[in-house]
């Protein structure tokens, strides 16, 4: 995203990032783009008014606010903020799927669950909404998202986590990929934004396979099922690119772990054979589903099988993963840095990393200048940029 509106403006108010511990790694990494931004940014401003700027907090040496969440012998636990937050605007950030933080429970370890991290993050709206001048919450994977919808006697977890943040006073609620964004209807009159990180994806593959060909006859992008549709749609035209789609059939008789097992993979495209199939969807959990479609479509002849995820939470460990791997069912997998993963991961080699860090810092300052983030939020110029470089000739659009 450009930044003139740095020298047409001012933020609403002096900025601060409240990062739980759980988002520790990529909030210091956000801090320190968005100070290099605004120092850089300071030189460009009129004299006149950059010592209104600086006074406002414009360009600290960090936008990191100190805070600790401390837990009692029983479990029970506070936050505690050590700076004054009264006329700020607070992003206040958490990764609910960070299990490597621990708390002592009457003696016993216990790993931060979900519910445990998303109680920590309240605690410290708790802790600011009073003195703020706005507080936002960045939740880069939404939590109880895979709860968004009713099918039987069940709890709609993700539309009372979002209803909760709203009547505590949150004014903006940004997320990623959500697995259904639809479940922002539950919180109408509040702002939810949705990110897509389309743009690091495609610069990822590029960095790893830097002479790849991308065109319809070479490549091919895949949609694992008919939820993920929309992402691949998208990913496909800006590729220009054909599309593929697998339709799970499941056993509705059965349950095993929570879901009703997969019998079949149908597919629904033209054929992959000798072609790069890029696979795209918002999560390997297990990774089980994916892996069955990797393995169908090197047994259809793809020349190499690449999968994109946003979040690769990988619950059941990467032993299968080096197995497929080395079968040579998948070639990579990149998911992005906006959650946490074992330090492990990063010596596999069949993972690369999509780093968002540079992303979530342009977002969190067009926040602070309340201006458009409508070109962030898919980012098909910047792709189209970066496109027009790898195939040697300039992108004649605007980057907004």
């Amino acid at each position: 995203m450009q930044q003139y509106y740095f020298t047409d403006n001012v933020p609403i108010a002096p900025l601060k990032i409240a990062a739980h511990i759980s988002a520790a790694n990529i909030a210091s990494e956000i801090d320190r783009s968005l100070v290099e931004t605004r120092k850089t940014a300071l030189g460009m401003i009129k004299e006149e008014k950059r010592d209104n700027l600086l006074l406002r907090g414009f360009a600290p040496d960090s936008f990191l606010l100190p805070l600790k969440c401390p837990r009692f012998g029983s479990g029970e636990a506070k936050a505690v903020i050590d700076e004054s937050v009264r006329g700020y605007d607070v992003f206040v950030m958490a990764d609910i799927t960070n299990y490597s933080n621990t708390y002592s429970v009457n003696g016993f370890t216990n790993h931060m669950s979900p519910d445990d991290n998303y109680q920590d993050l309240k605690r410290i709206i708790g802790a600011t909404v009073s003195r703020a001048h706005r507080v936002s919450v960045i939740m880069p994977f939404l939590y109880e998202s895979r709860q968004h919808k009713r099918t039987k006697r069940e709890s709609l977890d993700c539309a009372m986590a979002l209803k909760e943040l709203v009547n505590m006073g949150v004014h903006n609620i940004i997320t990623f990929d959500a697995h259904d964004p639809r479940v922002q209807n539950s919180i109408p009159l509040t702002g939810f934004d949705n990110f897509m990180p389309t743009y690091a994806f495609v610069k990822a593959l590029l960095d790893r396979y830097p002479d790849m060909e991308i065109n319809k006859d070479t490549m091919m992008v895949i949609s694992p099922d008919e939820g993920a549709m929309d992402r691949a749609v998208y990913l496909a035209n800006n590729l220009g690119v054909d599309m593929g789609m697998f339709y799970k059939r499941r056993d509705y008789s059965r349950v095993v772990n929570g879901r009703n097992p997969i019998v079949a993979h149908e597919f629904l495209g033209s054929s992959v054979e000798g072609k790069t199939a890029l696979i795209v969807d918002d999560m390997i959990s297990s990774g089980e589903s994916m892996l069955d479609t990797a393995r169908e479509l090197k047994e259809r002849k793809a020349a190499k099988v690449i999968v994109c995820c946003t979040f690769g939470l990988f619950t059941s460990g990467f032993d299968k993963f080096d197995e497929f791997y080395e079968k040579g069912y998948i070639d990579s997998i990149i998911t992005t840095n906006l959650n946490y993963k074992p330090m492990e991961i990063y010596t596999k080699k069949w993972y690369e990393e999509a780093n968002c860090s540079d992303y979530l810092a342009s977002i969190i300052n067009a926040f602070n200048y309340d201006t458009s983030v409508e070109a962030a939020m898919l980012g098909t110029a910047k792709i189209q940029a970066l496109l027009a470089k790898h195939r040697g000739y300039r992108y004649e659009g605007s980057i907004v």
